[in-house]
């Protein structure tokens, strides 16, 4: 929009709306789809400048990702008790949850503890809620979260397995769902080990046997563990807990899993070996594997059929690894001597259940977290989790996203700010009648390839960019969703530079294709808009602007202008935002060449009203600018 008489001023800004883009049906008539997806204008380029560039990645977003999205937006104005009037959160919890746990959520906000909930009476409450806490017994399905209607933003899930809870529908939702993987491992591999013990020493079996009156030393005769090989199968956590309590039984363990690190299995003496020799060979097999279309029976008749004749089973993992069915057919047979059972797939099992009955199994009722101290531990696990996420903090034990170590996200806290922020403000410089095609990130490290995971830092930028054309909350759980569903394209590369590989990153560029920029400035030879920033003193700025070199914090607002290098621009724009009560925080100024063209970047802690832009508008060497709220 001109403001000024001047043909090649231009005046923009984005603080009174977001800028559209065109939405369409996709003509593809291949398409099972319905939803809307992003029509985008196309305009020729020029050749693309050569850069020294490793790609890491492909085009298609797939991976799921987590929230930092916070319940309510901050502000920079200090805050006092009484104006505070933002309502608790309400946190639903459908099973019991140690008193420890309830105590940090009652801390925090509003808590109803409803147990023994119908799928309609949880459907029906679901929508007050903004979390959900449970165990294993409450079913979270697609139609809880269709019911929440949006308000549900974390699902806390409180012990390890999740396969009562539909990730997929709770990212396509942007609902994060937490667990506690670590505060009941010890007692889970103790549970195992205890069943292993009590298994080949038939203890539970004598001891029913001696209560009804009888006295059959010689029925019950075990086995030895000791140099007798366990597999383990499932090298996580509990796994390699077990395998340690194993070790100092005398056994003999290997181990299989598809994603444990050979280096981390031998440390605590364990050789990983393939799925086939590990049921061959092993006189003891101990589950602890989740359960997934990969895993759902995958211990059935063929399995069996590749065992070691008088194996012997423990299972403290999931019910659904197991064919039941294929499993009393082996004890039958003698193929599997012994089973101990705390998992089952339909639990609590059938009373008339044949493998329960069995005389060569033993069972317990999904006792493996079943320790006060566990209990307590999970409580207080699951709780600090959906309490951070409902503070939108970034969280390590969030299972439709990806599992980053918590130091990993302390190091990258900064730079997801910085790419946010950057996704947002290369957003607001494209021009309202413009679509976005494709965007590339380049990422400068000087850290090797495989020491930088930038699946963060793209869900951020995604968020940005997403965000302001999007009329769902789009938060990290479903960025990638989201613009896969725009049919929006990101790619990734990464540039080795020479600084200290100490941090991270040392700069964050954004590159969008084939769009109308609202700053001409910002479009480099290519035909591409691009902005770089990086993190200084813990805090994002603005580094570049197309061939401009600035240096501003991205903070509040950001004023931008193109104008002619020359003495006294500075303090008229300064004097123009001062006599409105306008205060500057940051200012910038980034030439081409000395008294040619150059670019103000100016920082300011309030919103400038019309009048004023206007005025910076009209100041005669200023050629272009634009507003962004950041």
């Amino acid at each position: 929009m001109a403001l000024s008489s001047k043909p090649n001023k231009i005046f923009s800004s984005s603080s009174s709306s977001s800028p559209s883009l065109f939405f369409s049906q996709s003509s593809n008539s291949s398409s099972k789809s319905k939803s809307k997806s992003l029509s985008f204008l196309h305009t020729s380029s020029k050749s693309k400048p050569q850069l020294k560039t490793t790609q890491f990645t492909n085009t298609k977003i797939h991976s799921i990702l987590k929230t930092t999205t916070p319940t309510t937006k901050t502000t920079p104005q200090k805050k006092y008790p009484e104006e505070i009037s933002s309502p608790k959160p309400t946190i639903l919890v459908s099973e019991k949850l140690g008193e420890a746990g309830l105590r940090v959520l009652r801390d925090f906000g509003h808590v109803e503890c409803l147990y023994d909930l119908s799928p309609d009476d949880l459907c029906s409450k679901i929508s007050d809620c903004d979390a959900l806490i449970v165990r294993s017994g409450t079913k979270v399905s697609r139609r809880v979260f269709e019911a929440s209607n949006g308000r549900l933003k974390v699902v806390g899930r409180a012990g390890v397995g999740i396969d009562n809870v539909d990730l997929s529908a709770a990212t396509e939702f942007g609902c994060l769902v937490v667990n506690a993987p670590t505060a009941n491992t010890v007692a889970a591999a103790e549970h195992g080990i205890a069943l292993l013990a009590a298994m080949a020493r038939n203890v539970a079996q004598a001891d029913a046997s001696i209560k009804a009156g009888k006295w059959e030393r010689n029925k019950y005769v075990g086995v030895s563990m000791v140099g007798k090989t366990l597999a383990i199968m499932g090298f996580g956590k509990v796994g390699s807990e077990v395998a340690r309590r194993a070790k100092g039984l005398g056994m003999h363990v290997i181990a299989h899993d598809p994603y444990a690190a050979a280096d981390r299995a031998r440390g605590v003496g364990v050789e990983l070996v393939s799925f086939d020799q590990a049921v061959s060979t092993a006189d003891f097999i101990s589950l602890h594997m989740p359960l997934t279309p990969t895993t759902s029976k995958l211990f059935n008749d063929d399995t069996f059929s590749k065992v070691k004749k008088g194996v012997r089973i423990i299972n403290v993992a999931r019910g659904g690894v197991i064919d039941e069915e294929a499993l009393v057919r082996a004890l039958d047979a003698g193929v599997v001597a012994q089973a101990a059972l705390d998992v089952f797939t339909e639990e609590p099992p059938p009373k008339d259940s044949k493998l329960v009955q069995h005389e060569n199994v033993i069972v317990t009722p999904h006792l493996g977290a079943s320790t006060k101290e566990a209990q307590e531990g999970v409580a207080i696990e699951i709780a600090e989790a959906v309490v951070g996420a409902l503070n939108g903090e970034l969280s390590a034990t969030a299972v439709n996203a990806p599992m980053v170590p918590p130091e990993v996200l302390s190091e990258l806290a900064p730079y997801v700010t910085l790419a946010e922020k950057l996704g947002k403000l290369a957003m607001q410089l494209v021009a309202g009648g413009s679509g976005i095609k494709s965007v590339r990130v380049i990422y400068k490290t000087a850290r090797d390839p495989d020491d930088f995971d930038t699946r963060l830092l793209r869900a951020m930028i995604i968020k940005g960019i997403i965000e302001p054309i999007s009329a769902s909350i789009v938060n990290l759980v479903n960025a990638d969703f989201t613009a896969k569903q725009k049919g929006l394209r990101i790619s990734e590369e990464r540039v080795r530079v020479d600084t200290s590989p100490e941090f991270p990153v040392d700069s964050i560029e954004v590159r969008i294709s084939g769009v109308e920029s609202r700053f001409a400035s910002s479009v480099v030879e290519n035909g591409e808009v691009k902005i770089e920033g990086k993190v200084k003193y813990g805090v994002p700025h603005l580094r570049c602007v197309g061939n401009f070199d600035v240096d501003v914090s991205l903070e509040g607002n950001l004023i931008l202008c193109r104008q002619v290098d020359q003495p006294g621009m500075i303090g008229q724009v300064g004097n123009i935002l001062a006599s409105q009560n306008v205060n500057v925080s940051f200012m910038s100024v980034g030439r081409i060449a000395l008294k040619r063209k150059a670019i103000m970047a100016i920082g300011v802690d309030e919103e400038p009203n019309k009048d004023t832009l206007l005025k910076i508008g009209q100041v005669p060497s200023i050629e272009e600018f634009v507003f962004l709220n950041l």
